[in-house]
């Protein structure tokens, strides 16, 4: 996301005062004033003039970095940093009825990511459904325009000649889609209102993140179904909507074939992707569980080829000498019923996050995943909690802990770290070492890199 972006975002919404320094003349609102003007170059707003009263630019270049400022220029603090997530968050927080104004969808999709990133999935619900209601004008119109020429492809917005720039606005993009249907061109207004729905779609796949780690399953598939209905291709829609149907719909062989083919459409059109061999993976069990006629029925036939195996083992033991090491038996973990979310108690919820990071140290991923999700609920921003939950479910190799464990990473990469020192301190240095080494490789450009190698190569 665009720090530039978000802090305009924060200036325009909170409605405070002018940031330019103290003195500087007030500047039009639509005017864009170019670092190139001179005397000579004009006043009108629409040829890029300074402001009335502003001082005097030189003519020629634009004035490179550490140049002195005109005479009669404000002083302007350089060692003054833009404000971090937390400041910008706390600004936004304080700034009264912020939910109710009118945004562009580029400023409510901004808000919308600031919040998801942090941990704050209530706030970036609220905002994300913003940004997703200015796309349903424009998502309409692909719709309709792509259901007129049927089996046609849609042509790609240079071929249709979009003229879209880099970063341009939404309505903007929507205008020319619109005025190319309103003419009649179709096969254009399909391209061009596909193109402007690039960002629209990101939007959706963080609703549909952001609505799963707070439980809403079923409306979760429902913003991965958005997107696939506009690109059936898209790949994380694809991944995320057939790894939720897998998870959920465990008993219903319809909604398990169309997720098998969700993870066959991924393979075929990004082969080489990352998510590509879980993809093939997870595909090949849904067809053993789609057999089999259900979940339950799978396990069902999986443990009773575990009873056979030992059964098996037993007779071999029996054979053996008396010295002889007995083979081990397969451990079985029953999963933990989750009790009822409650509202609990620091304290309680603070012994629930310890006896989790327990469990994890001990294997036991399923005991310790229903400890955590009654921690997150009820503390959001917990980034001990959230690393925590994020290894349960990479330990349990479930579908959807590749996206939680990406959530834990980019809200707080270092109490992912430092879950692997509690692991380290309580025994586990193989599940340590695992879990830093899965950092490294995930956040390549990890800020405590040296001190994380440092660890691995003791």
């Amino acid at each position: 996301m665009s720090l530039s972006l978000v802090l305009a975002t924060a200036a325009l919404l909170a409605a405070e005062p002018t940031p330019l320094p103290p003195g500087h003349p007030t500047i039009p609102p639509g005017t864009q004033a170019s670092p190139t003007m001179g005397p000579g170059a004009g006043s009108g707003a629409a040829n890029g003039a300074l402001p009335p009263g502003h001082p005097t630019m030189p003519a020629g270049s634009p004035v490179a970095p550490g140049t002195p400022l005109p005479s009669g220029h404000p002083t302007v603090d350089a060692n003054k940093l833009p404000p971090s997530a937390e400041e910008l968050m706390k600004q936004l927080d304080s700034s009264e009825g912020l939910r109710e104004r009118e945004k562009t969808f580029e400023i409510a999709s901004s808000l919308g990511k600031l919040y998801y990133t942090n941990g704050r999935n209530t706030e970036a619900l609220a905002y994300l459904g913003q940004a997703q209601a200015k796309a349903d004008g424009v998502r309409s119109l692909f719709l309709a325009s792509r259901k007129k020429l049927g089996k046609a492809p849609i042509a790609t917005p240079e071929a249709a000649n979009c003229g879209f720039t880099p970063g341009q606005a939404l309505d903007a993009m929507e205008a020319v889609a619109q005025s190319r249907a309103k003419s009649g061109d179709t096969a254009g207004a399909a391209a061009c209102a596909r193109a402007a729905l690039v960002p629209a779609m990101d939007v959706d796949v963080l609703r549909g993140n952001a609505l799963y780690l707070g439980g809403d399953s079923a409306n979760a598939l429902k913003a991965y179904a958005r997107v696939l209905e506009v690109e059936p291709r898209h790949e994380e829609a694809l991944y995320a909507h057939s790894s939720l149907l897998f998870e959920t719909k465990g008993e219903d062989l319809q909604a398990l074939k169309s997720a098998r083919e969700g993870f066959d459409a991924l393979v075929t059109a990004n082969p080489e992707s990352p998510r590509a061999a879980m993809a093939r993976e997870l595909s090949v069990r849904i067809d053993e569980t789609v057999k089999a006629g259900g979940r339950r029925k799978w396990l069902a036939s999986r443990a009773a080829d575990r009873k056979v195996r030992l059964s098996q083992s037993t007779a071999q033991a029996a054979a053996l000498p008396p010295d002889a090491p007995r083979p081990l038996s397969p451990e079985m973990v029953d999963a933990v019923k989750n009790t009822e979310r409650t509202p609990e108690l620091e304290a309680g919820l603070t012994k629930l996050v310890e006896e989790g990071e327990e469990h994890l140290a001990r294997g036991r991923y399923q005991e310790a995943l229903a400890n955590y999700t009654r921690v997150v609920p009820f503390q959001p921003e917990n980034g001990r909690a959230k690393a925590g939950m994020a290894w349960a479910l990479v330990g349990l190799g479930r579908p959807m802990g590749a996206r939680v464990w990406s959530v834990a990473l980019q809200s707080d990469a270092g109490a992912v770290e430092k879950l692997g020192d509690t692991l380290l301190a309580k025994g586990d240095a193989k599940g340590a070492k695992a879990l830093w080494e899965k950092l490294a490789q995930d956040v390549p450009n990890y800020p405590n890199k040296a001190a994380l190698q440092a660890k691995l190569s003791q």
